[in-house]
Parts: C-alpha cells; sequence; structure tokens
C-alpha cells in the first residue's frame, strides 16, 4: 500500500501540471509560433520544473490520507482504467504532433485540421477526460489528501486551460468550429447518438 501510495502521489503530481503546461502554450500561441526554433526546448524544461515545484511543495503532506481502504481500489482502477481508454481513443484519427500540440506551436504546421469524429463526436477534449479519471482513480484508491487537493487544481487549472484552447481553436477553425462546439461538450461525454 505505501507504494501505490507513493506512485499515486507522483502521477497526481505530474497530471497536476498538464493544464499549466497547456496553459503556456495557449496563452502564447501566436509567440510560440514567431520562433523559429521548436518552442518544446523551452516548454518541457519548464514542466519538468513543474513537477519538480509540485513535488516539493506537497511532499510534506504526502502521507496524509482521508481514508485507507483497500477496497476502494475497485472504482479507482476502474477509473484507471477508462482513462486509458479514453487516452486510446482520442488517439485514434489523430496525429502524434497533434497529441504534442505541434500545430498550435509551429507556424504553418502542415497539419490544420479539425477531427470530430471518433470519440471527438462526444467530447471535444477527451484527453483531459482521461487526465481527471486518471486522476479521480488515483485520489479514491490511495485516499490521500495531497491527491485530491492536486486533482482540485487540475480540475480548477484545467476549466481555464478548456476555454483558452476553445479559443485558440476557434481562431483556427472558425465557423465549423463553432458548430461542433455547439453540438459536442467540452468535458461531459455525449453517451447517445
Amino acid at each position: 500500500m505505501p507504494l501505490l501510495r507513493m506512485i499515486g502521489w507522483l502521477v497526481c503530481v505530474v497530471y497536476s501540471t498538464i493544464p499549466l503546461f497547456w496553459l503556456m502554450i495557449h496563452s502564447r500561441a501566436e509567440r510560440w509560433r514567431q520562433r523559429s526554433r521548436s518552442p518544446y526546448r523551452t516548454l518541457l524544461p519548464l514542466w519538468i520544473g513543474m513537477w519538480i515545484v509540485a513535488a516539493l511543495a506537497t511532499a510534506h503532506w504526502r502521507h496524509a490520507a482521508f481514508y485507507s481502504a483497500t477496497w476502494m481500489w475497485i472504482p479507482a482502477l476502474l477509473l484507471i482504467g477508462v482513462g486509458l481508454v479514453l487516452y486510446r481513443l482520442a488517439g485514434a484519427g489523430f496525429s502524434l504532433s497533434q497529441l504534442a500540440g505541434l500545430p498550435e506551436v509551429r507556424p504553418g504546421h502542415a497539419e490544420q485540421r479539425l477531427v470530430t469524429t471518433g470519440i471527438r463526436a462526444r467530447v471535444r477534449h477527451p484527453v483531459y477526460l482521461g487526465h481527471l479519471c486518471e486522476m479521480l482513480g488515483w485520489s479514491l484508491g490511495t485516499g490521500l489528501v495531497v491527491c485530491w487537493l492536486l486533482t482540485l487544481l487540475a480540475f480548477v487549472a484545467g476549466a481555464v486551460m478548456i476555454r483558452m484552447e476553445d479559443a485558440e481553436l476557434q481562431r483556427r477553425f472558425g465557423e465549423d468550429y463553432s458548430a461542433y462546439r455547439k453540438k459536442v461538450s467540452a468535458i461531459l461525454p455525449k453517451l447517445t447518438s
């Protein structure tokens, strides 16, 4: 159980920084596009620095738990599994460069297409939903206070980030994105066709 709690804490540390990483991209998308060198030479070290800061800021509380119940791993593993399935579905019909955000940061990047099929016909941001499921799963399983707090932080930062990403996609795809946005929810999947 201590090893699972340590893994859960570290997973939540990394995952909680994902919205902040994407906020760095979407808040300065135009600026990143103007650079001749890959912005990931700056962005990735900054993101790793966020992991270190988040780990150091939460390390003191990494053993504090709301509860300790082995049976909570049953729904937790279900959520973690749903997160993994969402990642797999989100990757279908999407290139690796799209998943890495290259169209957002590289000038004239060849892949500028709006994908609205597959899982994206049910939810606009399936990767972020996958992150949320993963973090909720680890929080539920470990019962750690810090995991729940990091999940809350990621949820709030993610809500801001989704608004920024929607605005960026609106600028890039115009009316096509407006129509898509009206039909498909950002994070709560449409379960029926």
